[in-house]
């Protein structure tokens, strides 16, 4: 990344306490370089929400929105839902951070852990309902939603969520798929970016029970050439 590009993405720094400090001890605020999406993180503030470091990689739907150029349209997105690999909801939002040329530079990420919420809702539902003579269970509201966003901790987990996300879909052991469907298995975890990650054709590859070369070859190829 150019020195102009860096000076731009450390302005922002002071930003991330600054938001924190505001927010509290629920707000996890996450400074992204997206330059390097292995290793993006350049700082971070209430860690204990999600567990990252300094150094972790981009989140998948941050692999996905640099894929598709998302930030050339808009530049921010607000209040989606996501969820920490210990299973904490979040309500999520992203600030694009661009040079004066549009490109992007980096992501400024603001994750509200609604742990604590979500536990008050139910504990106000229970009472309510007991005081009614009835009961039920409760869920929270993203139970049953598929979240755009998981976050990771190191790029290891980043590549296998992505990988049993996406053979999820299919929902057919690699040892009894065909050929289209490794190869759309393939073609999707490609729209979702993950061969931007290091060593990402290698795994995808041992997780389908193929060849690299075979990843290669899907690669170059659009699924009705099958």
């Amino acid at each position: 990344m150019g020195k102009g590009k860096g000076e731009l993405l450390k302005n922002f720094i002071p930003i991330v306490d600054f938001i924190a400090g505001i927010a509290g001890p629920f707000c996890e605020v996450v400074l992204h370089d997206v330059s390097n999406v292995e290793s993006s993180i350049v700082a971070i503030k209430n860690n204990h929400i999600s567990g990252r470091q300094v150094g972790g990689p981009l989140t998948d739907l941050g692999l996905k929105l640099l894929k598709e150029k998302a930030y050339k349209e808009k530049d921010y997105l607000l209040n989606y839902p996501a969820k920490t690999k210990d299973g904490k909801v979040l309500r999520s939002s992203t600030f694009f951070i661009k040079d004066d040329n549009g490109d992007i530079v980096g992501m400024l990420c603001v994750n509200i852990d609604l742990s604590g919420a979500y536990a008050a809702k139910r504990f106000l539902e229970d009472f309510i309902m007991g005081i009614n003579g009835a009961s039920k269970e409760q869920s929270t509201d993203t139970d049953n939603k598929e979240l755009p966003e998981h976050l990771t901790i190191s790029l290891e987990d980043l590549m296998h969520s992505l990988i049993e996300q996406t053979m999820a879909e299919i929902d057919v052991p690699p040892e009894r798929m065909s050929p289209k469907e490794k190869m759309w298995v393939v073609h999707r975890l490609s729209e979702k970016g993950v061969f931007m990650l290091k060593g990402a054709v290698a795994e995808v590859a041992k997780c389908l029970k193929t060849s690299e070369n075979t990843i290669y070859r899907y690669l170059n190829k659009k699924i009705d050439d099958v």
